[in-house]
């Protein structure tokens, strides 16, 4: 896979216009980003790193019927969800976002005007964390829409946060709120409300990757441990406590419950606990740390805290406890 076969043949499906003229207008599109040496047209991109900082690169699958439905989602939303879940990996490490490369599998009778509204998706947010797109590859679907994205950044030598620092007497803290967007798809699962207006329901559609939040944890060295909320609460703190060797305790209550709708209502408390693809940071501190409430905008709360042994207790308001077992997505399940 090289740079030079990124995106060209997407020219295949009813393309308006010529071959040459669509590759220059997506290469100009994509050069509005990031610090590229070389990029689309080579074999491979060339990209610089900060000096005495080390790559971080994560790689993320957005599969048609899995991840989204084109009956469902628009081809912007899907675009902008796709580059989400890549910059969210970089953000749950405390890292900064340097250059994205897109894969595309394509069915051969998907309109062209799809294509380019997943692109446009794609390229409005990676403008804004000023990243670029620099290759990629494309190739014919038998079936639905297949797209890879892999996001490389960086992080100062020795400093990424990782899912392994989690200690005893940490305590465990969550950003913004959690169940949104699960409660959404549900809603849309529901065979009269499939038609949803995205802007009524960002938190599904457009979710916003904590890039800054994360960098922040990371420049005060506040966070021991990081996972970004993906595939759910239950399944992600399972994830730092595995990797960290501990348990933990979580109180219920404090957990914070998205708004949906309009006028807005909570969330049933199981779509925090197990829905996935809020892309909020969970995170574990050390019990000295003062945590503000509010860091680059976004609500902190604290939820729980690790505990020696490996259970994962999740506690009522009248304190009594039940394990907490991993109920989040999980593929192959």
């Amino acid at each position: 896979m090289g740079c030079s076969s990124a995106l060209p043949h997407i020219l295949c499906f009813d393309v308006p216009l010529a071959e040459k003229a669509l590759i220059a207008c997506i290469r100009r599109q994509a050069a509005k980003g990031g610090g590229i040496l070389a990029g689309i047209g080579d074999d491979c991109a060339v990209l610089p790193l900060p000096p005495r900082h080390e790559a971080l690169v994560t790689t993320d699958f957005s599969l048609e019927g899995i991840h989204f439905r084109r009956g469902w989602h628009p081809a912007e939303s899907v675009g902008h969800r796709c580059l989400t879940r890549g910059l969210s990996d970089i953000a749950a490490t405390g890292g900064q976002p340097q250059a994205v490369f897109l894969s595309l599998a394509l069915p051969r009778n998907l309109p062209q005007a799809w294509v380019d509204g997943f692109l446009r998706g794609l390229l409005k947010l990676a403008r804004r964390f000023g990243v670029g797109l620099a290759g990629g590859d494309t190739a014919e679907s038998p079936g639905g829409v297949l797209a890879d994205i892999v996001v490389l950044g960086s992080v100062p030598k020795g400093k990424a946060i990782l899912r392994s620092g989690a200690r005893p007497g940490d305590q465990v803290y969550v950003s913004g709120e959690l169940g949104g967007s699960a409660a959404i798809l549900r809603r849309m699962m529901e065979k009269s409300k499939r038609k949803l207006k995205p802007v009524d329901y960002p938190r599904h559609f457009f979710p916003e990757p904590r890039v800054q939040l994360g960098r922040i944890l990371r420049e005060k060295g506040l966070a021991s441990a990081m996972i970004d909320i993906s595939d759910g609460l239950s399944t992600d703190l399972a994830h730092i406590c595995e990797e960290s060797g501990a348990g933990a305790e979580v109180q219920a209550e404090a957990i914070p419950l998205a708004l949906i709708g309009k006028p807005g209502h909570e969330v049933d408390l199981g779509f925090a606990l197990h829905g996935g693809e809020d892309y909020e940071l969970l995170f574990t501190a050390p019990g000295g740390k003062s945590i503000p409430t509010y860091i680059a905008g976004v609500p902190i709360t604290l939820i729980g805290q690790i505990t020696r042994g490996r259970k994962i207790v999740l506690r009522n308001a009248n304190g009594v406890g039940r394990e907490f077992r991993p109920q989040g997505w999980e593929h192959f399940k």
